[in-house]
């Protein structure tokens, strides 16, 4: 499995070929968000809503052979679109990997430009619960 950084290297290459087109970068970012895993109905409960974010972001985690495995959904596509990102980026991966990663891609494919300050914050919310989920997953395995 590539590394963190890896894959954030292929997600900036990707965004750098769209260049400065914010128009193909927004359709591309809802593009993505159209091919993530199917969410479960009764997943769709207060309790796992992204507190901080303008649309409503549904985010599960749960432990899968040591590794934590996240679903996520949100009622807008370009939201949908930028927590598939995350989700590309961290998924499937030990909790310390999680914990310790920075995501460099974000500012580097110009991300505040494109969704401006309010996403931008609920995305740093996004990014802050799946981190909280990855230390509780390391708890349970720890205890």
């Amino acid at each position: 499995m590539s590394s963190i950084q890896d894959v954030q290297e292929e997600i900036i290459s990707e965004f750098e070929i769209l260049g400065d087109d914010k128009e193909s970068t927004i359709f591309y970012i809802m593009e993505l968000g159209g091919n993530m895993e199917e969410f479960p109905e009764n997943e769709r409960i207060e309790e796992n809503i992204i507190k901080g974010c303008q649309s409503k972001v549904w985010l599960i985690a749960e432990e899968k052979e040591g590794k934590v495995h996240y679903q996520a959904d949100s009622n807008t596509d370009i939201t949908k679109g930028l927590i598939s990102l995350l989700i590309r980026v961290l998924n499937d991966r030990s909790p310390q990997e999680i914990i310790d990663s920075e995501l460099d891609f974000i500012p580097k494919i110009g991300m505040g430009s494109i969704i401006g300050s309010q996403r931008s914050n609920g995305l740093a919310a996004m990014i802050k619960q799946m981190k909280l989920y990855a230390l509780a997953v390391q708890a349970k395995q720890n205890a």
